[in-house]
């Protein structure tokens, strides 16, 4: 059998690329497609062999749509393109953030893959989703999205559930799957949601609080984080998640330039979500990271032999240079952007070419997605 061609569409710096190749399956990128010049470089360093259009979709003529043959359409979009194509790709997959569920445009979306005789199914997931295959990911990183997969004028999917918005791999059975269904409306979002989870990036995405455009008897999966899982089964360690020192770079010398200054520890010392490598956990990287210190991603205590309680107890009542003291003796560093793409699954050999800077790569990470997740998309879809 011929490899599928697959056109990759806002191709970022190649997660949706990575995963394909991660999935195993017998494929090949035609073009990749992206404004991005900081990213284009990224993707060109890893995807050399992979022709790549620094263009938008409404600067590509349907003739040269047309003429890539293309079987599938792989994208993860910052707007919703729709676009006229005279020969429709077998299978879709897109990518946005949580809250496109709740948007005119994903009704816009699926009424068009309808009309076009698409079977699709739609997801929202995590690394650290406390369910069926996510728990096998075991990657202690929150990053939940909104996904969309959807073949051609084939057979429905075995797991498919019309109206409903799937929150875990499907692989038990939909009975099962049934059992934690909650009957809000996809704009109420289950009260079992942590507050990072209803809003993992208070700076993109629509929001869910209007529900005059959603599909009639749309509703929920009940989402329950990892945490809330444990707690139910009186567990303290859920070992199939991973701790975060199996994702971090070996300390040397030029982490120097990764710990926190005095001055962002003075400011925010109360807004920093601080985990340890021991830690299972980490909260979504956004593009800010590295820039902002409140709400775009976790930073990790270094010191791991001191305790984070005895530092911050009764410190609003020290003199500024005592509490910069205790709060130095944490050693408090960002993560990397090797350490980042760890945990959103780009391999090692995955890199960045010397001349983006570490803000540039914080940015170009926290604009991408995680490669395991949407590996094991691209096998159900084509399953």
């Amino acid at each position: 059998m011929a490899p599928l061609r697959v056109l990759e569409l806002y191709s970022g710096i190649g997660g949706m690329h990575q995963a394909l190749k991660e999935s195993c399956t017998s494929a090949e990128v035609v073009v990749a497609v992206d404004v991005n010049t900081l990213a284009n470089e990224v993707y060109k360093h890893n995807f050399p062999s992979t022709p790549l259009w620094a263009k938008t979709i409404e600067g590509i003529t349907l003739k040269e749509f047309d003429r890539l043959s293309f079987d599938m359409i792989l994208m993860s979009p910052p707007c919703q393109p729709f676009t006229r194509l005279q020969k429709l790709p077998k299978y879709l997959l897109l990518e946005n953030v949580k809250g496109f569920e709740c948007s005119s445009a994903r009704n816009e979306l699926l009424r068009t893959l309808e009309t076009c005789g698409f079977k699709y199914q739609e997801f929202l997931l995590s690394p650290t989703c406390a369910y069926g295959f996510c728990l096998q990911l075991g990657i202690p990183n929150s990053r939940l999205r909104y996904f969309l997969i959807a073949k051609l004028h084939q057979e429905p999917f075995s797991f498919q559930a019309p109206g409903q918005i799937l929150t875990r791999f499907p692989d038990q059975d939909l009975e099962d799957l049934l059992k934690d269904k909650v009957t809000d409306k996809v704009g109420e979002v289950s009260s079992s949601l942590s507050a990072e989870e209803k809003n993992p990036d208070p700076n993109i995405g629509p929001d869910c609080r209007s529900k005059k455009s959603l599909p009639k008897g749309a509703f929920l999966f009940k989402l329950e984080t990892v945490e809330e899982i444990e707690r139910k089964h009186g567990q303290n360690n859920d070992s199939s998640i991973q701790m975060l020192k199996d994702f971090l770079e070996e300390e040397n010398e030029e982490m120097s330039q990764y710990f926190l200054p005095p001055k962002s520890l003075l400011r925010y010392a109360f807004l920093l979500d601080i985990v340890k490598p021991t830690c299972r956990r980490s909260t979504c990287f956004t593009k800010g990271y590295g820039h902002y210190v409140e709400g775009t991603g976790s930073v990790l205590q270094t010191a791991v032999d001191v305790q984070l309680e005895s530092v911050f107890k009764r410190i609003e009542e020290l003199p500024e240079e005592e509490k910069l003291m205790k709060l130095s003796t944490l050693k408090l560093r960002y993560f990397t952007p090797r350490e980042i793409a760890n945990l959103h699954g780009f391999p090692l050999e995955f890199g960045f070419p010397d001349k983006i800077t570490i803000k540039q790569c914080y940015r170009l990470l926290g604009n991408s997605l995680n490669v395991h997740v949407v590996a094991k998309l691209i096998s159900i879809l084509l399953g």
